[in-house]
């Protein structure tokens, strides 16, 4: 009598990358009850099963469900926004500004069941997430049948869902707490990233994760700056640092890992965490092409993600196989490198163990669930087909398939896509869903891209500084008699300072747009700050009132820390013109009758008008002060002896 079964897949090549690597080419599969009953020639099974249901593969490759090992899934929404630019600039210029106005909770699951949607149709069944609002991800995962590990991100900064850290870390308790006994779905904590994070954010994710028996996900070495940064503030590299803390006590999930040195692969390989590269985000980005070949020769549980889908920009397994077998033999030089067997098996049984489920799914054998996917051979691309050899089916699998071949998706041994229709997500609905999120970020993102006061404040918080500006240069032969002149009765010094200061000034051919200028302020008194100070400052188009000595002006001026390089403030603006300007400045701030002044002597280093330079300057939101402090400027530069020739009204940047 045949045993009782709920399907039964026949006439396929069975692919079921289990250790002995078994390709069945006229192959069966049975499952029962969500998980698979056996594998083997359809003949047998046939005669072994009868099924509630059977479904005819001919033409077609059964095969383990793709894992997708690193993803931001609701970043789906964030596709196409902006692209060709440094990881820096788009994380801190674009990705984080626009999450902090517009992620929310409706947000990321309309993003989640967006990017679910895409998944399923390529064949993808589980996903490892790391985003914001992360129980919105789980309930979309949920709803639409796959399976994911979802990763609430903990930085040190705020986030759209926490204002602090410690704000974080209790919402992510509460979402373990949760969904932790949900049968697909892992609930877990993601650290962002060492340089993100600190000590106390890794630690208390550890205990967490141990609290709960979960993996820990977070971002490693995915640039080659940020290796460097992490050696010059910590000694030691972003993996060595994780390891350092705990974070491979429990089993860690690391992204990218595109920079880790040898010895972070073997402590990676020792502690068994796993590396998951993510080949087309980390091309786009410029952060380089992980080390396949090491991680698989030295034992690293490796896989493949796809990242998210604003710096992908979709989430097609497909691709990130295709370009895993072909970037290691293009940057050796050796076609052997990363076989098709072996980037076939990082998106599958290998893809399984790097994120730490390899009992329960990643191949077709007997007692792991029945995440199941079934892939169209006869295509145009995939035609014609040899059998020589059964390795060759990984050829095909590899190097031409696509997610427009995938027939049927199933997880659990439930179909969420069937002859190419979707059943467990409402396409049309969350199409147009999110299209209407999408249309607020573009208008948003319009209104900014022309202001560049919105720009700034997208990266920090600014102070509206005095808009009246009273001001006065002049070239001078003798310092010396300048300083001399200052000890005069009716002038009092409230402050001395010295200092070296490196301006670069950004430009446009709009002036209505102003102009910033980046400060790099270094004070060499005696006493003094150690640290240099570091500003960016928007001065709007200025309107001038000329008075008998002194240029009276009136302008916003906004200030704000400036905490980023000067490569990453250019290719953030984007100026038409940049103009750098280094001084030596001695500057005396003084009371004279009563109004406060700062007196300054400059010198221009590498300049066709080095100087030196008389600079008195003051500043005032009161309209009646500034033209009083105008008249008085007028006092001192007879008091000081420069004669109206030798007056300059303009900015050292404009000389």
């Amino acid at each position: 009598m045949r045993e009782r079964i709920d399907l039964l897949f026949t006439n396929g090549v069975v692919v079921t990358m289990d250790a002995g690597w078994r390709v069945i080419e006229r192959g069966a599969l049975a499952v029962r009850g969500g998980v698979i009953v056996a594998s083997g020639p359809s003949e047998e099974l046939s005669a072994a099963y009868e099924a509630d249901e059977v479904i005819d593969c001919a033409g077609c490759a059964i095969l383990p469900g793709l894992i997708n090992g690193h993803a931001h899934i609701p970043m789906s929404l964030l596709r196409g926004l902006v692209a060709d630019i440094q990881l820096d600039v788009w994380l801190f210029g674009y990705m984080f500004p626009v999450e902090s106005n517009f992620v929310d909770e409706q947000f990321c699951y309309v993003g989640s069941l967006l990017s679910c949607a895409e998944m399923i149709r390529g064949g993808t069944t589980t996903f490892v997430d790391m985003y914001y609002f992360e129980d919105q991800v789980a309930r979309a995962a949920d709803e639409s049948g796959m399976r994911a590990i979802c990763g609430q991100t903990v930085m040190r900064m705020p986030t759209p869902d926490a204002a602090s850290y410690e704000e974080g870390l209790g919402r992510a308790r509460r979402f373990i707490e949760q969904w932790h006994n949900h049968p697909r779905v892992i609930p877990t904590i993601a650290p962002h990233a060492p340089y993100t994070c600190t000590d106390e954010i890794y630690r208390s994710a550890v205990d967490l994760c141990r609290e709960y028996g979960l993996p820990l996900v977070t971002h490693l070495s995915e640039t080659a700056r940020e290796v460097v940064e992490s050696r010059q503030q910590r000694g030691m590299t972003p993996i060595a640092y994780a390891q350092s803390i705990g974070a491979f006590e429990v089993h860690c999930i690391g992204a990218h890992c595109i920079h880790a040195t040898e010895d972070d692969i073997l402590l990676m390989a020792r502690h068994g965490a796993g590396a998951v590269p993510c080949p087309s985000s980390n091309l786009k980005l410029a952060s380089g092409v992980g080390p396949y070949k090491r991680f698989i020769e030295a034992g690293v549980k490796t896989g493949l993600g796809t990242d998210g889908p604003a710096s992908n920009d979709d989430q097609d397994m497909w691709t990130e196989i295709h370009l895993a077998a072909l970037l290691p033999k293009g940057l050796s030089g050796d076609p052997t490198v990363v076989p098709a067997r072996e980037a076939f098996a990082l998106a599958t049984c290998w893809g399984a163990r790097a994120i730490g489920l390899e009992q329960i799914i990643g191949s077709l054998e007997p007692g792991k669930r029945a995440d199941i996917t079934v892939v169209e051979l006869g295509r145009l691309h995939s035609t014609p087909r040899y059998r020589y050899t059964s390795d060759a089916i990984y050829s095909y699998l590899v190097y031409t398939a696509h997610n427009s071949d995938v027939r049927h998706t199933l997880v659990d041994g439930r179909f969420l896509l069937r002859d190419h229709r979707l059943l467990t997500v409402d396409e049309q609905d969350i199409l147009a869903r999110a299209q209407a999120i999408s249309e607020r970020i573009d208008q948003f993102l319009l209104q900014r891209e022309d202001n560049l006061l919105s720009k700034i404040v997208a990266l920090t918080g600014v102070t509206s500084n005095e808009i009246f500006e009273v001001q006065v240069k002049a070239h001078i032969r003798d310092a010396s008699r300048i300083e001399s002149l200052l000890n005069d009765p009716a002038i009092t010094i409230t402050k001395l300072s010295q200092r070296n200061q490196y301006d670069t000034y950004f430009s446009f051919e709009d002036p209505a747009r102003g102009r910033i200028r980046l400060r790099e302020d270094h004070r060499i008194d005696p006493g003094s700050r150690i640290q240099p100070k570091y500003t960016i400052t928007l001065t709007e188009p200025a309107l001038q009132g000329q008075h008998p000595h002194a240029i009276l002006v009136s302008r916003a001026r906004y200030d704000a820390t400036a905490d980023r390089t000067v490569r990453f403030y250019r290719e953030y603006f984007q100026p038409d013109k940049i103009t750098s300007v280094e001084k030596r400045r001695r500057r005396w701030r003084i009371l004279y009758q009563g109004k406060d002044f700062a007196v300054n002597i400059d010198e221009l280093v590498n300049h066709a008008q080095p100087g030196p330079y008389l600079e008195i300057k003051s500043r005032t939101w009161s309209q009646s002060d500034a033209a009083e402090k105008a008249e008085l400027i007028g006092a001192l530069l007879k008091q000081f002896e420069i004669d109206d020739a030798d007056l300059i009204m303009q900015e050292y940047v404009d000389l």
